[in-house]
């Protein structure tokens, strides 16, 4: 008789995962936003605590003292040691590689990814020993001359404040998300001086759900933060902008658009060859060879390499650390060349993407910033004469570029708009900006799909919503939800062979096989207990749906969905492994009914 067998004792991976996430934590929303103050005010004197960690260790080995004051903004001219300044970011970039490979692997990189997966695949769990490691990789890193931001690192830092004190405190994974996303926005808010942003930021690039549950701690987690960098750091924002006149809307003339419109478009095709780049260069290196810290000498000589070159000719460094002074000089109308500017972009580029392949621990947000900036500048010097009534200066120009850089570069749109107008404070620029930026995340997701924040983490198959939902429980993932008890039946069995071993209904769904491999899948209550009463000959899998869904047991839910309406199927089976599933991959079946269950559960009143 052919073979007929339940799933009873199939492999459950985290079985007690729904009684435990029962019994998980709640707090009020009262509750919810004095943790992140608390979280705000942390992730505020950490901020304060990095930049004074990244001077120091920039003051060693740039000049030679030992300081803790250091300002990004000003142009310091060469180095104390001279062309020696070469081996600067190698022997930071050593001790950086044995930081993260002896105790923070998730440290490595520039940060925003590991949190990004932390939220979607991890339950928002984020070592507290990140926070420490990351803040002193990334300062070494920096500090050294690596290509890389102070951005993308607070942010981690900030996340992973949120993270351990949600896991210390032992709250819900919903809430732990909220904090966790409450601290990154923090840090963005502590290190720009812009909370809006950081609050936009939070909602825009982490948040899987916008609601009141998510979006007040978050303010409150920002304001804490802003308000402790203000006091310690300062009121002024990150850039010293000067009074940029945008022309308004009504004065607008068809070569002012037109300004707007090409510029958008050439950071759009600009974003998509920085991310294309950064991929490249982290596929690269470890080809180049498998010890870490031999990708990291090749790739720091680089940059030493570029640094030196830059002084012997012009007088400074130019692309290393943040950039920040680079910028400045543009917003303060002190580099208007176009050719310098030009070749300061490809330069940074590839330093940056060189920085981060090869080991380096920092952000990509301040090198964004930096690539408009000079982007734009260049174009508005180089099109003047084209363009003469198009209104457009190179500070101007720059200011564009960042917001254009940095919306289409993370998909963070909104956010780019309006730390920018934070940034500046003229409401004028607000068009110009909209429109720059629109249109270079367009031109950027026609030429891929991915962010730089989700390129890294598509190539371990963790796949980010790239919209944003308005449930927490779409987190989850496909094992969190199915269902462990399913039958197996060979075709060729009859409905009285394959209901013998079963209780008197038909609440299980049963996948149909034949030798090995999966015919068809019949979802539960589909009437089969009382047909096998009334013809217990017919075969089964003459009631088996011949479109079959199949998804990884890591998928998440939104992906699952997509796949049931797309195939208008009742049920999906839940595989584990890579290859082409066969039955003994099968790890459980996720119906409608389980799928209710997890809105039901997420929902609160």
């Amino acid at each position: 008789m052919p073979a007929v067998t339940t799933s009873d004792d199939v492999k459950a991976i985290a079985a007690g995962s729904r009684k435990a996430l029962s019994e998980e934590r709640r707090v009020s929303l009262l509750v919810l936003c004095a943790l992140a103050l608390v979280i705000g005010v942390m992730t505020g004197l950490g901020a304060v605590v990095f930049r004074a960690l990244i001077a120091f260790v920039h003051n060693l080995s740039y000049n030679g003292t030992l300081s803790f004051v250091y300002n990004a903004n000003v142009m310091e001219g060469p180095s104390r040691f001279g062309d020696f300044v070469l081996l600067s970011p190698v022997i930071g970039g050593l001790i950086v590689v044995f930081l993260v490979r002896r105790f923070a692997p998730e440290a490595k990189g520039h940060g925003v990814p590991e949190v990004m997966d932390a939220i979607f695949y991890k339950q928002g769990n984020i070592r507290g020993t990140v926070a420490v490691i990351k803040a002193l990789a990334s300062a070494l890193s920096i500090g050294s001359g690596a290509a890389v931001g102070r951005e993308g690192p607070i942010i981690q830092i900030g996340s992973a404040l949120g993270s351990a004190f949600s896991q210390f405190l032992g709250i819900s994974t919903r809430q732990k998300i909220t904090l966790l996303s409450a601290g990154a926005g923090a840090g963005i808010a502590a290190t720009f001086n812009t909370p809006l942003g950081g609050v936009l930021f939070a909602l825009e690039i982490l948040l899987p759900e916008v609601s009141n549950r998510t979006f007040l701690p978050v303010v409150v987690a920002t304001a804490a933060a802003t308000t402790i960098g203000r006091i310690l750091i300062g009121p002024d924002p990150a850039f010293a902008v000067p009074d940029v006149q945008f022309p308004l809307v009504a004065s607008f003339n068809v070569q002012e658009a037109l300004a707007f419109v090409l510029l958008g478009l050439l950071c759009g095709a600009a974003a998509w060859a920085f991310i294309r780049l950064l991929v490249f260069m982290e596929d690269g290196f470890p080809r180049l060879s498998e010890n870490e810290y031999v990708q990291n000498i090749v790739g720091m000589l680089i940059i030493g390499a570029i640094m030196v070159g830059l002084t012997r000719v012009f007088g400074h460094s130019y692309v290393d650390g943040v950039g920040y002074s680079v910028i400045q000089q543009i917003l303060d109308h002190k580099m208007t060349a176009a050719g310098l500017l030009i070749l300061l972009f490809a330069l940074k580029l590839i330093a940056t993407t060189v920085s981060l392949g090869s080991g380096a621990s920092g952000g990509i947000f301040s090198p964004s910033l930096y690539l408009g900036a000079t982007l734009g500048a260049a174009f508005a010097a180089a099109t003047t004469p084209i363009l003469p009534h198009s209104g457009l200066s190179p500070s101007s120009a720059a200011i564009i570029g960042m917001a254009a850089m940095v919306g289409a570069g993370t998909g963070g749109v909104m956010t780019a708009i309006v730390m920018v107008f934070e940034m500046t404070r003229d409401y004028a620029i607000i068009v110009p900006a909209t429109v720059a930026v629109a249109l270079a995340a367009g031109v950027r997701r026609a030429l891929i799909g991915e962010t730089i924040y989700t390129v890294k983490l598509r190539h371990r198959g963790h796949r980010i919503p790239k919209e944003r939902h308005i449930n927490l429980y779409l987190v989850k993932q496909a094992q969190d939800i199915m269902e462990r008890r399913f039958i197996v039946a060979e075709a060729g069995t009859t409905l009285r062979q394959t209901m013998l071993t079963e209780d008197t209904d038909d609440a299980r769904a049963i996948v149909v096989e034949r030798e090995n491999r999966i015919v068809g899948l019949i979802p539960p209550r589909s009437g089969l207990w009382v047909e096998s009463q009334t013809n217990p000959d017919v075969l089964v899998e003459r009631f088996a749906e011949s479109r079959i869904v199949i998804c990884r047991d890591q998928d998440l839910l939104s992906l699952v969905f997509a796949r049931l309406k797309r195939h208008r199927a009742g049920a999906a089976i839940v595989f584990r492994g890579t290859s082409r599933p066969r039955v003994n991959d099968i790890v459980g079946i996720i119906t409608k009914r389980v799928i209710a269950d997890a809105v039901i559960d997420s929902y609160e009143d």
